[in-house]
């Protein structure tokens, strides 16, 4: 019985861990690498074809997105999540292989005109289709049993609709552990959702430390802060742009919006107009409502019980086609705009804010985490311009940070989950998804001014659950030179190789078949290497 550590091991994203429980194999998440990664993540140790079971966490991307590449190179086990993530993944999965092939095409193009090298996608919309099949929709607080030697339980954690964290209940042999993947923390007190329900007994616990050396201070007034940025704003004449995360953040702010309108804390234009400039968004925020009852916190069930949408108003525009999206910046009246993607990286908000980053009268809203290497992150450290579109713009907006509103979890909200575990309290916790030095000191925080066993493992790092020490301790390989998402696709040999191998899990699964059954098997497999045996 063995756990490894993949992804976001002394970094923020690609969230991956690797169980191995007698003959079963199991990935928990399996996330891609957003933004400017510290070090190398290593590969899962088998073949796609050879894993059972993928457990989800939560639906981002940082967190599923390499899903759909796992299906192309012959994955087709079960997935399980909550109900809400399954929704939501859904969703989130299309518009990544959307993004992916868009990409492709556009990069293809280029190369067309100056003879490079053709561009593969991560993965296809066929096979972000077939991954989102294997989803099993999973309830809150139930144990669900995979095998003889698994049980899973999902927790809410209100870090994000659905969002949860696993304990999983391994049994091998006479050995039993219990291994819990906090998944992401969420913040007490936010708006919509639940708070954190903690859980009460761990052998292991596999945590997150995102925001593990900070305080998000008390309980600050996001809807009076973002109103007077929206005041100050109006006031010039210009307009606020704001990146966001679809699924998430978009909600928790049209949830301040509305508040700010029905309590009139904006003066200058009062009746203002706010665009939600995001296909995702929009169909997050639809899946958002059909989830009141199962996610929501009870002031927020309380409003639809009284008839309010929580994340409603007058004057929200929802932006679907690519041309409504165009037509919001040639209305020059001062509004708000809400686009994807959160960190600027990708989508429809690169359009806004080279419509807007030049324009003194703008005002550009950051209201979530910002990875290194992204534009978010250079636009707040004080880049004076950026290229967009292969123009060059200059920064002349004012760009602003909206502090706390966050959906992690801060260092002291870190800290009251791990201490929950009253019943049973961890031999060991392991530190992952933070920075590099987070993650360490975070660590030694839980070590010595609490007495807990930590450790925060690189990636390649392999615990054995049963002796509870280390199999192979890794070293960290840092990254040389920052690489497209193309390091993680596959050529299109490279998914003839993959296919074969699948063949041959495929062969090793069906022992026990006929003699006829396997003579059939083996003519068709003969034909096939004859046709192409040059």
């Amino acid at each position: 019985m063995k756990l490894e550590f993949l992804g976001a091991a002394h970094d923020v994203t690609g969230s991956c861990h690797f169980m191995e429980v007698g003959d079963k194999r199991l990935c928990v998440d399996i996330g891609m690498e957003q933004g400017q990664n510290l070090f190398e993540s290593q590969e899962i140790p088998v073949n796609p074809a050879q894993l059972d079971y993928i457990l989800l966490t939560h639906a981002h991307i940082d967190h599923t997105g390499l899903l759909p590449m796992l299906y192309a190179r012959g994955f087709r086990g079960e997935v399980y999540a909550t109900k809400a993530t399954a929704d939501l993944s859904a969703i989130m999965l299309r518009d990544s292989a959307h993004i992916q092939q868009f990409e492709a095409e556009w990069r293809n193009r280029k190369a067309q005109r100056s003879g490079g090298e053709q561009y593969v996608p991560l993965y296809t919309m066929e096979d972000a289709l077939g991954a989102i099949k294997l989803l099993v929709p999973c309830e809150y607080n139930k144990k669900i049993r995979l095998c003889d030697e698994i049980t899973i339980r999902f927790t809410d954690v209100g870090h994000l609709l659905g969002s949860a964290s696993i304990e999983v209940f391994a049994t091998e042999g006479p050995e039993e552990r219990t291994v819990v993947f906090s998944g992401d923390l969420g913040n007490k007190n936010k708006p919509i959702l639940r708070d954190p329900v903690y859980t009460k007994s761990a052998d292991y616990v596999v945590m997150e430390s995102t925001y593990g050396d900070r305080l998000h201070g008390g309980s600050p007034d996001h809807a009076g802060e973002l109103a007077a940025v929206i005041e100050r704003t109006f006031q010039k004449g210009g307009s606020v742009v704001i990146p966001a995360f679809a699924v998430g953040r978009t909600q928790e702010l049209l949830y301040f919006i509305r508040q700010i309108k029905e309590k009139g804390l904006v003066k200058t234009n009062p009746d203002f107009d706010v665009y939600l400039d995001s296909p995702l968004a929009v169909e997050a925020t639809n899946i958002f409502g059909k989830n009141v009852q199962g996610c929501f916190d009870e002031e927020a069930r309380s409003l639809v019980e009284k008839g309010i949408n929580p994340i409603g108003f007058k004057g929200l525009k929802l932006s679907v086609t690519s041309d409504d999206s165009k037509a919001i910046n040639f209305d020059m009246n001062p509004k708000v705009i809400i686009s994807a993607s959160g960190m600027c990286e990708a989508g429809r908000i690169r359009h806004h804010l080279k419509h807007n980053l030049w324009r003194k009268e703008s005002t550009i809203v950051f209201v979530g985490y910002q990875s290194q290497g992204t534009l978010g992150r250079a636009l707040l450290e004080g880049a004076a311009s950026v290229k967009l579109f292969g123009e060059t713009i200059e920064v002349q907006a004012d760009i602003v940070k909206i502090s706390g509103v966050s959906g992690h979890a801060d260092k002291k909200g870190l800290i009251e989950w791990v201490r929950g575990f009253e019943e049973k309290p961890p031999k060991k916790v392991f530190v992952v998804h933070g920075d590099d030095q987070v993650c360490d000191s975070f660590a030694n925080c839980l070590k010595n001014e609490y007495g807990i066993s930590a450790s925060a493992p690189y990636s390649g790092s392999i615990f054995d659950l049963i002796r509870g020490e280390y199999a192979y301790v890794a070293d960290p390989v840092r990254i040389r030179k920052k690489e497209s998402a193309k390091k993680r696709a596959l050529d299109v040999f490279g998914r003839l190789v993959a296919a074969g191998e699948r063949l041959l899990a495929v062969i090793r699964k069906n022992e026990g078949l006929s003699n006829k059954e396997a003579a059939k098997f083996t003519n068709q497999i003969n034909s096939l290497c004859d046709k192409w045996d040059r």
